[in-house]
């Protein structure tokens, strides 16, 4: 049996991988559980690991320039909906997407795929031009060459986007984490969707998308080497995220520290189509596609890719 090294964040949804319970046909799996910024580096730089999550955005972004030392598989650890991402100084006369028309905004990285959603949701939901905002990143994990229209630059060393917004030198920031000033209210920052709920629910309604964020890849030669590989990849994590959905719907003891996910697990299932967390590539085409064209239009990519690029081709089929 064959042993690879894998590097993948803790969820319900990946733990019976990492702790063993469900396996890598034909492999022996040496895990390591760890935070998405850190995994992403490694992946981007060293390529460390055989089997790793992976950036959505940088997959798409390495992809296009032919770089990429990953191939994808159709299994994403991590979804989101992110217009709760969204916080704005309530100084600056902002009131809904619309003003954030000539605004500076921070993210923690250009290409991160939180930021790449956003601006994508911004540009065809709500009629943003995301061309007429100024982007502030913390620094990049790989290298950006974006067209002369979009004006994003990386702040001073020393400097950090939390202190920026906190003191009004950017007027709005955007990312999976809240900010400091906004958790202790030390800023007049607020989220842009004071009900983010509401506006997700609707945007998943009018689009059908609960938004990918990673995906789980392999060693491009690697797979290359062992055909059968990504299917097996794919079929294991398929089957801990599906005993993970079942888990929720378990009322006799509550696997979850929630007195009422059962109910919530039945409803958000419904309003999901009947599958409150599809993998596959099939089933994911045309938010993949969506994805496609965000980084193109976002300057990422020189120009689209086609989907069927970013996954084995083993898993197509899927």
């Amino acid at each position: 049996m064959t042993s690879l090294t894998l590097a993948c964040t803790r969820s319900d949804r990946t733990q019976p991988i990492l702790d063993g319970r469900i396996t890598i046909e034909g492999h022996e799996i040496v895990a390591t559980a760890g935070e998405p910024e850190d995994m992403f580096r490694i992946a981007m730089r060293e390529a460390r690991y055989d089997i790793t999550e992976l950036s959505m955005a940088s997959h798409i972004l390495s992809v296009a320039r032919g770089d990429s030392q990953y191939i994808g598989v159709p299994v994403f650890p991590s979804r989101a909906f992110r217009h709760s991402a969204i916080y704005i100084r309530t100084d600056r006369g902002i009131h809904g997407p619309k003003d954030l028309t000539g605004k500076t905004v921070g993210v923690p990285e250009y290409q991160q795929t939180a930021a790449m959603w956003v601006r994508g949701m911004m540009r065809t939901y709500y009629g943003v031009s995301m061309s007429s905002i100024s982007w502030r990143s913390a620094g990049e994990r790989t290298p950006l060459s974006l067209p002369p229209e979009i004006d994003m630059q990386v702040i001073g060393e020393g400097e950090t986007l939390e202190g920026m917004l906190a003191e009004g030198r950017i007027d709005a920031f955007i990312g999976p984490r809240p900010p400091a000033c906004f958790l202790d209210g030390s800023a007049p920052v607020a989220r842009l969707f004071p009900n983010s709920r509401a506006e997700e629910e609707a945007y998943c309604r009018a689009t059908g998308f609960f938004p990918i964020m990673h995906c789980i890849a392999i060693r491009r030669s690697l797979a290359e080497d062992r055909p059968e590989l990504a299917t097996a990849v794919h079929r294991a994590f398929t089957a801990a995220k599906d005993q993970a959905v079942a888990d929720l719907s378990l009322g006799n003891v509550l696997r979850v520290s929630l007195p009422w996910i059962v109910a919530e697990a039945a409803a958000q299932t419904a309003m999901l189509g009947g599958d409150p967390w599809p993998y596959g590539f099939t089933r994911n085409r045309a938010e993949l596609d969506a994805m496609c064209r965000y980084a193109n239009a976002d300057g990422l990519t020189a120009q689209a890719v086609a989907v069927e690029e970013l996954f084995d081709k083993t898993t197509h089929g899927t």
